[in-house]
């Protein structure tokens, strides 16, 4: 899911991170009166916020997000099975000259988009049944994101009078996403491509529409075009950890001079990261340019890692090399962990039990100072050591 705040630069310079809380129905009010404010018509804006709801549905999916604890190697096998490949090569002769267009115009590689497709909408299948316009209201409301989901809201108001937005029947994921790809509306308003010709941008029934729209989204992010994105390695054992993870970034070249090797193929002679998901026991990748841009489509390590992966594995990579990594902690004990963290002056961010990036950096940190091995990886070891 699309999580990126670029769609922010078409709006109006009103204050974006603007109100949230209160009566609900205050709240629409105000959104409302910006909304005339930002030059609406007023019958158009009483029309697109006529019937408008709080969806309390909504508000539950969202704090029940608990996939995102699991680890690498458990969220990828879950999400990737031998059908869902088959499906995605399949698709992939299918749209053959789509991707030809995409390669050409955006140099994303075809495996990037139809891993998304997959994980997003099984390949459009199941696109979400929120209401969309209720959806966005409901967030921007909800005092956690209110600076991403309150411009989203005038993005679709937008593409209401432009014909492209129901607000009674566009439906969704429930975070606002719309269509096999899941953009929101201000993506959608900067990146929307008619691909088969039809005169309209559909992201729910038309799959050109929507990879090549993806696609643009993805070059706006700032894909780099033709160049890798992620690539599996192996690891010579007396490796320094501590030069793990996103926040070193090295030569490829020099990752060779200390071991690493490629499993398959040559290394690209670009700028890399060595990840290890489950720590130094675990499968390894080099992770190039192209991998941080995944980021800006969602913020879960998990979820980018094992569509980065899955992108990889569609276009004839083999299945990774799982290791024997240590086992991981349960959400209650990295919520332990993470309180422990903060006692000692990290910043983990909110303490959840999930193991995001601030919280990495400081496993790594106490890794390091305990003389473990700071590959990032918190274990039990670890835990009764602090």
């Amino acid at each position: 899911m699309f999580r990126t705040l670029a769609f922010l630069l078409f709006l109006a310079p009103s204050v974006v991170a603007a109100q949230c809380g209160g009566s609900f129905a205050g709240f629409v009010k105000s959104l409302a009166a910006e909304s005339r404010q930002r030059g609406y018509d007023a019958n158009t804006v009483a029309q697109f916020f006529a019937g408008v709801v709080q969806d309390s549905k909504v508000l539950r999916a969202d704090r029940a997000q608990g996939v995102f604890q699991k680890p690498f190697i458990e969220f990828s096998r879950r999400l990737i099975s031998n059908q869902r490949i088959q499906k995605g090569r399949n698709l992939a002769r299918q749209y053959d000259s789509t991707f030809d267009l995409i390669e050409r115009t955006y140099g994303v590689s075809r495996g990037v988009l139809l891993a998304f497709w997959a994980f997003e909408t099984d390949y459009g299948t199941f696109q979400g049944d929120f209401n969309t316009r209720n959806a966005l209201v409901t967030l921007a409301h909800d005092c956690r994101r209110p600076d991403l989901f309150r411009p989203q809201i005038f993005a679709a108001l937008e593409l209401y009078t432009r014909g492209q937005f129901d607000p009674a029947r566009t439906t969704g994921a429930w975070a606002g996403e719309i269509g096999m790809v899941q953009m929101l509306p201000g993506d959608i308003l900067e990146n929307g491509v008619d691909a088969d010709g039809d005169g309209r941008v559909r992201l729910k029934t038309s799959a050109p529409d929507a990879l090549v729209s993806g696609a643009k989204m993805l070059n706006h992010l700032g894909w780099r075009a033709g160049e890798p994105w992620v690539q599996e390695v192996t690891v010579p054992q007396n490796m320094d950890w501590s030069l793990s993870g996103l926040n070193t970034t090295l030569p490829a070249s020099q990752w060779a001079k200390m071991g690493v090797a490629p499993r398959s193929g040559r290394l690209a002679n670009l700028p890399a990261s060595l990840i290890l998901p489950q720590g130094h026991k675990g499968p390894a990748f080099l992770a190039y340019p192209n991998f941080r841009v995944y980021f800006e489509w969602n913020q879960s390590f998990t979820y980018v890692m094992t569509a980065a992966y899955f992108a990889t594995r569609l276009e004839g990579a083999a299945v990774y090399n799982a290791g024997k990594p240590d086992a991981g902690l349960s959400a209650q004990q990295m919520k332990q962990l993470q309180r422990k963290l903060q006692a000692r002056g990290y910043n983990v961010g909110k303490v959840d039990g999930i193991l995001g990036a601030r919280t990495r950096d400081a496993v790594q940190a106490e890794q390091k100072r305990l003389g473990l091995p700071a590959d990032a990886w918190p274990t039990a070891a670890l835990l009764g050591r602090l």
